[in-house]
């Protein structure tokens, strides 16, 4: 039997407020599992925390600790993150501590008001689940590195997990918190110039209600929004952060460009002669799987210094749409084989990028490196994230099994697992378009996304004929994942 705490219903009457008026009260056995999904998570902050101290801090994170000491951006790393960084530092607490512990007090910080949510509504398993899922290795062992990405997942979580602690009940939230979800969503827009593809969904679900139920229009407001993101995050960059520009957006262009002329042929792209074009097909440097190689000096550097010379400034973007207006089917062939690289659907299991970092790049600035003690967690990081289990397309395919099963939303726990495989959904395609490099990081923010989407699902009305067909589609995938981790050799580019 459930215990109240007011025991006016022991006497046949509802809880009473000022002025006789009733009032609805959570039973008390509820709450206790509320808090006690808080406690715990807290508990697993504290652990990760002093396990992994003082944070990984890899190649980028050094590269934008000097801007952070030289007080000088530019926009190839975001600025928002480094300025964040500079005041920090500013008030005395040197090194990557400090964005460590603030990315890390954002992931389990929304982790505990996600699963809280859920075992205050009586899915104590569902919020078990959001813990485990907290602390599997190839998410946590990327969210410990001071980066973007881990910047990134922890403002969206802690934003999904502040906003669901009333949206999975349908309530409105408080202005209060609206403006801090705001505030997150915004933070998270800032610092990977892609994020806007997760980050509208987002907001139009979790602070504008949305019920999902008019995809095309929805569709159209959501592309148009992000459409609208995207053109205002350069200004936003280099005018109101002050950051110069670096060139970043020309990388796109040059991989695009040298993936053309990998599937059309030399003569596809005059830019570079067709010698150094063979001569990089021959030592295998144009590869959809990362961009890399055609600008590393060890590999083909030449190639990306001839496109650069060749095309300065906006010739470069007229002779890419050029490209790709004279060979679409090139185009489309090589973007389709980097979606394939990046959600690592028909790959193998050794791929460059995969397993999270064990210690910090070597420097000269004071970014020390955590205790050795991580480094079996982070080897079984490597593990799972090569295995078919840690596949981007699977966590992709429980993303579209979730919206094909709960759409239209038709509660609040309904809307949250909507909005949240969209926000999915539209991260990982959106890669299909603009990616230039297969990095495991990259994900994180799609499956936790996937998998909490999955878990609000447990408190709506599904119906059973529409999870079968789900089920049998992740299925599905998850059989041709593993057929290729079986049978495929490594991939590994000449770097």
């Amino acid at each position: 039997m459930t215990t109240y705490r007011s025991r006016s219903q022991a006497f046949g009457g509802a809880p009473r407020g000022r002025g006789g008026r009733a009032l609805q009260r959570k039973p008390i056995g509820a709450r206790r599992k509320a808090l006690a999904a808080l406690i715990a998570a807290a508990l697993l902050a504290a652990i990760t925390l002093a396990f992994f101290w003082p944070g990984v801090a890899s190649y980028d994170s050094v590269v934008q600790y000097q801007q952070v000491l030289s007080g000088q951006y530019d926009d190839w790393h975001p600025p928002a993150m480094a300025q964040l960084w500079a005041l920090v530092h500013g008030l005395g607490w040197r090194g990557q501590a400090p964005m460590f512990v603030l990315q890390l007090l954002l992931y389990w910080g929304g982790l505990a008001l996600f699963a809280g949510a859920l075992a205050r509504r009586g899915q104590a398993v569902a919020a078990l689940v959001v813990l485990l899922l907290g602390i599997w290795p190839p998410l946590l062992g990327w969210q410990i590195a001071v980066l973007k990405d881990g910047q990134m997942a922890g403002a969206l979580l802690a934003a999904v997990g502040l906003a669901s602690w009333w949206r999975l009940d349908d309530r409105r939230l408080p202005l209060w918190a609206a403006a801090l979800v705001l505030g997150l969503l915004g933070y998270a827009t800032l610092i990977r110039f892609n994020a806007a593809f997760a980050t509208v969904p987002l907001a139009f679900g979790l602070l504008g209600g949305l019920r999902w139920d008019r995809p095309l229009f929805q569709a159209v407001l959501v592309l148009t929004a992000t459409a609208a993101v995207l053109g205002a995050l350069t200004p936003i960059n280099q005018r109101l952060l002050q950051a110069k520009p670096s060139g970043v957006e020309r990388s796109l262009p040059l991989f695009d460009l040298a993936g053309i002329a990998h599937r059309a042929g030399p003569d596809a792209v005059p830019l570079v002669p067709a010698r150094l074009w063979r001569k990089a097909e021959a030592k295998g440097c144009l590869t959809p799987i990362l961009w890399d190689p055609i600008g590393d000096e060890k590999a083909c550097g030449y190639i990306v210094d001839t496109m650069q010379r060749a095309a300065p400034g906006s010739k470069l973007r007229s002779a890419w749409i050029e490209a790709i207006a004279t060979h679409p089917l090139a185009y489309a062939g090589h973007r389709i084989a980097h979606w394939n690289s990046e959600m690592r659907f028909w790959m193998p299991a050794k791929m460059p990028g995969t397993g999270p970092l064990a210690g910090s790049e070597p420097n000269s600035l004071g970014l020390a490196s955590p205790n050795k003690r991580i480094v079996g967690f982070q080897k079984l990081g490597t593990t799972l994230a090569s295995s078919a289990a840690g596949a981007p397309i699977l966590w992709f395919a429980v993303a579209l099994g979730v919206l094909f099963c709960a759409w239209p939303a038709r509660d609040g726990a309904g809307g949250v697992a909507v909005t949240l495989a969209l926000s999915a959904i539209f991260t990982e395609l959106a890669f299909g378009l603009v990616g230039v490099a297969s990095d495991y990081r990259y994900h994180c923010w799609g499956m936790l996304a996937a998998g909490l989407a999955l878990l609000a699902t447990t408190g709506t009305r599904l119906a059973p004929q529409r999870v079968l067909i789900a089920v049998l589609g992740v299925a599905i995938v998850a059989a041709v994942v593993i057929v290729a981790r079986v049978t495929l050799p490594p991939a590994l580019p000449p770097l």
